[in-house]
């Protein structure tokens, strides 16, 4: 399968019509590999070392023409291209090793089986509809649904620790953990200014990332708690998915990065181990 059968594949389940006007969706860089067989590198973020891991892959003999990302690599209005830089160095290294840049952002957002709906799953929700519908009753951002069965707030938040793994999950100031939680919100990436519409789904619970002091402070004072499990954390299983997608389609190879980077985390004192000075 080529690279424009793959990508035309994909763009007939996430239409890249459906991205905000403020977003940037779809090809970034296309150094001439349409017509290639797939080799296809999956990514949250495309960053230069993605970039040097892709290079390494094909190195070694790996068929790595393609990394497909969820964030867009070129995001606001480029005033300069420069080598040894960001994004102009990584676009000089997609051409040099004919290896193609593209992103799925918001359109794959809304997609069933998108970013929310793969989070939802994580967390168990059952009954799921989105928070704020967009082309369908089906499809939208963000999604809400209950548990299987009730859960005290704690018990909740132990299940997504271990469901989506972040460095650390914080959550709405004075929030009871005792308290039994069955409707839950969710939505990937930055979700914050969502909290409205989560309110009128009457979730108990919003899982999402990138909150703020007020926003918090907001959740709290409108009875819901807000709880941010980091973007990484809440938008790399719908990457990790997006694998057996490929897979399905008949690319050649297929592999989720090792090189995506969690950029939010937290100093632990009690894991730094002291070194003594010799006398």
């Amino acid at each position: 399968m080529t690279i424009a059968t793959v990508i035309e594949a994909f763009e007939s389940w996430a239409p890249p019509h459906w991205q905000e006007k403020w977003d940037n969706c779809g090809w970034q860089v296309e150094p001439g590999v349409m017509a290639e067989p797939a080799g296809v590198l999956v990514c949250l973020t495309p960053t230069l070392a993605v970039m040097q891991e892709a290079i390494a892959l094909r190195q070694s003999g790996v068929p790595v023409n393609l990394i497909f990302a969820h964030h867009p690599l070129i995001f606001h209005p480029l005033k300069s291209v420069r080598g040894g830089r960001g994004v102009g160095e990584l676009v000089r290294l997609s051409f040099q090793h004919g290896i193609g840049v593209y992103t799925a952002h918001t359109n794959f957002d809304q997609v069933a089986q998108g970013t929310a709906d793969v989070l939802a799953q994580r967390l168990e929700l059952q009954d799921t509809e989105p928070v704020v519908a967009t082309q369908s009753a089906a499809i939208g951002y963000g999604r809400v649904g209950k548990l299987p069965s009730p859960l005290t707030l704690r018990d909740f938040l132990v299940r997504a620790q271990a469901a989506l793994t972040p460095p650390d999950l914080i959550y709405s100031p004075e929030a009871d953990l005792e308290q039994s939680v069955k409707r839950v919100a969710v939505l990937g990436g930055s979700g914050a200014s969502f909290i409205d519409d989560v309110v009128e789904t009457g979730a108990q619970v919003y899982l999402t990332s990138d909150c703020k002091f007020h926003q918090f402070q907001e959740a709290r004072d409108r009875g819901l708690v807000l709880v941010d499990a980091g973007h990484y954390a809440t938008e790399r299983p719908a990457c990790a998915d997006l694998v057996p997608w490929f897979q399905r389609q008949g690319v050649q190879w297929v592999g989720l990065s090792d090189r995506d980077e969690d950029f939010r985390q937290f100093f632990q004192p009690n894991l730094i181990h002291c070194i003594e000075p010799d006398p």
